[in-house]
């Protein structure tokens, strides 16, 4: 294969390829992209098929493995979802399947790996558990190797039934994992090696959000002493200090991620900091844009700077680039990922024009080549 353009970045997105038990599904799952990092235009790489909903995605920090999960309640190997482990190539960015191993837990949402390429731990949404799997030095999963299980309800009872967990954060000093549970209304800490070592595994900490707000994605803030949490149900956007030594989150500011004139429904999916620490993005479903944020760099604390339309339905992920130059919002219901230029002086996004077709997509991972 011949590639137009050398000079660029692999982009990898996640799918879902069933979104209606009435319909067929559509074998391509896992779409591979070269990135033009000037005007942010997608050249195809690779489809790979084969793996039933890998919506989400996460690389080794080497970038020499990708791991997918499988969002699926039952799959046909396993009574839950599934976790697949794919090498890549560093020259032409083509995903090669290494295993799969099942999730013990029904539709994974969720996967990262610690900061040392020693495990992936996945957040099961609807089977309320997070897996911990050992990678092998091939870059394969063995099976999992601990299991943390929680209980209880929130108050909202058709989102919080039980227990959600639908994302697990690595701490950059590999100590802790931060989980976020939006059933619970709770981000749980746990220290890493105490699951590892598979010790008492109980949470050292345990940061409350508000009643029916269900905590989703974190992020950490470059400097490593800010975390920010995005609400799915409430629509806010949460800084806290991090007490590296003892795992503790204390929360300083919370904030609306909507206009205060929108009174439609919406669902919060994803947050990011850019490279330099500067700004700060929210993804909005149902308004279908992005929040922007500027970040005090002594505090953390957060100013809204502004909103922008995403130019699709149904915004889950997004990524910025690693120069920090461009954004790529993925639109879920529009099968569109839409590319973004970021002022760097402002924060200000505005469309490059660059749009490329994919089908449901839901996760979008960049590399540099």
């Amino acid at each position: 294969m011949i590639l137009s353009n050398p000079n660029a970045f692999f982009v990898f997105v996640g799918t879902y390829t069933q979104t209606d038990a009435a319909l067929p599904e559509r074998p391509e799952g896992l779409f591979v992209f070269r990135l033009n990092p000037f005007n942010g235009s997608l050249e195809p790489v690779q489809v790979v098929s084969g793996i039933s909903n890998p919506t989400y995605l996460s690389l080794t920090p080497n970038n020499r493995y990708l791991y997918a999960v499988s969002e699926l309640s039952e799959s046909k190997s396993y009574a839950g979802g599934g976790i697949s482990a794919f090498s890549v190539d560093p020259a032409s960015g083509l995903l090669k399947l290494i295993n799969s191993q099942p999730t013990l837990g029904a539709l994974p949402c969720y996967v990262s790996i610690d900061p040392i390429n020693r495990y992936v731990w996945v957040a099961n949404y609807a089977g309320g558990s997070t897996v911990i799997l050992p990678i092998l030095k091939d870059g394969s999963l063995a099976a999992p190797a601990a299991v943390i299980q929680h209980v209880g309800h929130g108050p909202n009872p058709q989102r919080q039934e039980k227990p959600h967990i639908h994302s697990v954060t690595l701490d950059p000093k590999n100590e802790f994992a931060l989980v976020a549970d939006l059933g619970l209304d709770k981000i749980f800490v746990y220290r890493a090696n105490d699951i590892y070592q598979k010790a008492a595994g109980d949470p050292v900490f345990e940061a409350f959000s508000e009643p029916g707000a269900g905590p989703r994605h974190l992020t950490f803030h470059p400097n490593h002493r800010f975390v920010y949490a995005v609400h799915e149900l409430s629509a806010t956007v949460s800084c806290y200090t991090f007490d590296h030594e003892t795992g503790a989150l204390h929360k300083i500011q919370n904030l609306p991620t909507l206009p205060e004139d929108f009174h439609g429904m919406n669902l919060c999916a994803d947050v990011h900091v850019t490279p330099n620490g500067e700004f700060l993005y929210v993804s909005n479903r149902g308004h279908d844009c992005i929040a922007s944020f500027a970040i005090d760099p002594l505090t953390g604390r957060l100013t809204l700077l502004g909103y922008t339309p995403t130019q699709g339905k149904t915004l889950r992920n997004f990524a910025i680039t690693p120069t920090g130059r461009l954004l790529l919002a993925a639109n879920q219901q529009s099968d569109s990922i839409v590319a973004f230029q970021i002022d760097a002086s402002t924060g200000g996004l505005k469309p490059t024009g660059e749009v490329t077709r994919v089908p449901s997509p839901v996760c979008i991972k960049v590399i540099a080549v």
